[in-house]
């Protein structure tokens, strides 16, 4: 079992060197091509509340110069729920979980090809077929490259797959059946991982995410911010990813699901996380970043702020989890003024849209 987590306490915090940030400037370094120093990204972790709207609109400036007013879904697939032999702390499938959440092996075609038009239906760009697992098996893998050229050519979905760790022959395999990127989260820095699993190290996956970058996959990973880290540990996170070259980033603020080892944790705002996301867009500013899991639960009423920051939301419930209903989603997206695109930046016209609001977001995205 991991050893106890400590929680995060203001001396974890190291002090912004100065007064106020210049924190257009800082934006603008980012747009010249020089990218944050380490000081600088904790700077943005440590930054006062009194100037988070500043923050928050350097950030937006970078979103807007990479991503412009676009907005991209992915909706996740629990295929294979529970029974995983891991003990990852905040993980309600792990097998130190008493969690209370469904198990079940590996869906049959006909519920992953379900949830494929379900995704669909919803405006999804990536449909992300999960599994809990230490690594996939032979049947798994199977199943798989089986399904995934009939999600394709029936939906016209991309494809993430997250099956646990990964050979260079299961890469190798996923590419060929037509996945387009792998999910497999770092989750924290290097220094922290111990504190949160013990049955395998931040070293076997970062050889996971090696052997998708081997195959010609593009890398979907982040991480968790709540865990009892440091902000340090954060950045450092931050700066693995920006070195690993990963295309897409998930940022998932923990929840603490009861019966998990860390469902004492409660140590985050809805400030501090808009911060986080502040400094994942600023430290990877051509990175597509996905407000995660916890989204709704810690940001809360400020969601529509860590869009002007992220690009890319989940719509639908998490693995074992309930998130919000996409119809929330739908509406906060038409108000920020930003569109739904899927490949190709076609854009989608969501349920429930007014023709004149979709106009008006079609309108502002040609403009950018």
């Amino acid at each position: 079992m991991p050893a106890t987590v400590r929680p995060t306490t203001s001396a974890n915090s190291t002090e912004s060197a100065g007064s106020a940030q210049n924190w257009g400037g800082l934006a603008q370094q980012v747009l010249d091509g020089q990218p944050l120093s380490f000081e600088q990204a904790l700077a943005v972790l440590d930054s006062p509340d009194e100037e988070l709207l500043d923050l928050v609109a350097a950030a937006a400036k970078v979103r807007r110069h990479y991503f412009g007013n676009t907005v991209q879904l992915y909706f996740l697939m629990n295929a294979k729920s529970g029974l995983c032999p891991e003990d990852c702390g905040y993980c309600s499938q792990s097998k130190v979980s008493d969690a209370e959440i469904p198990r079940y092996n590996l869906l049959n075609a006909k519920k992953l090809l379900d949830g494929a038009r379900i995704a669909h239906e919803q405006g999804s760009k990536t449909y992300c077929i999960v599994i809990s697992a230490r690594a996939p098996n032979e049947r798994e893998i199977n199943a798989i490259t089986q399904i995934v050229p009939q999600i394709k050519s029936q939906y016209g979905l991309n494809i993430c797959a997250c099956l646990g760790l990964l050979t260079a022959e299961h890469a190798r395999r996923l590419k060929e059946c037509g996945v387009d990127k792998v999910n497999h989260n770092l989750n924290t820095s290097e220094e922290y991982y111990g504190q949160v699993c013990s049955t395998h190290s931040y070293q076997d996956r970062v050889e996971t995410l090696q052997h998708v970058r081997n195959a010609g996959l593009e890398l979907c990973s982040g991480g968790i911010i709540g865990m009892g880290e440091s902000h340090a540990n954060i950045v450092q996170m931050a700066f693995a990813l920006r070195d690993l070259q990963v295309e897409s980033i998930p940022l998932n603020f923990l929840n603490p699901i009861d019966g998990t080892p860390l469902a004492g944790q409660k140590e985050l705002n809805p400030r501090f996380c808009l911060k986080a996301l502040c400094m994942m867009r600023l430290v990877n500013p051509t990175s597509e970043l996905r407000i995660a899991g916890g989204r709704e639960m810690h940001l809360a009423s400020l969601q529509p702020l860590g869009l002007h920051v992220a690009n890319s939301i989940f719509v639908g419930d998490y693995l074992t989890t309930k998130g919000q209903a996409p119809e929330a989603d739908y509406q906060m997206i038409r108000d920020l003024g930003f569109v739904v695109t899927r490949q190709d930046d076609v854009q989608v016209e969501l349920p429930g849209a007014s023709s004149s609001s979709q106009k008006a977001a079609t309108a502002t995205a040609d403009a950018v």
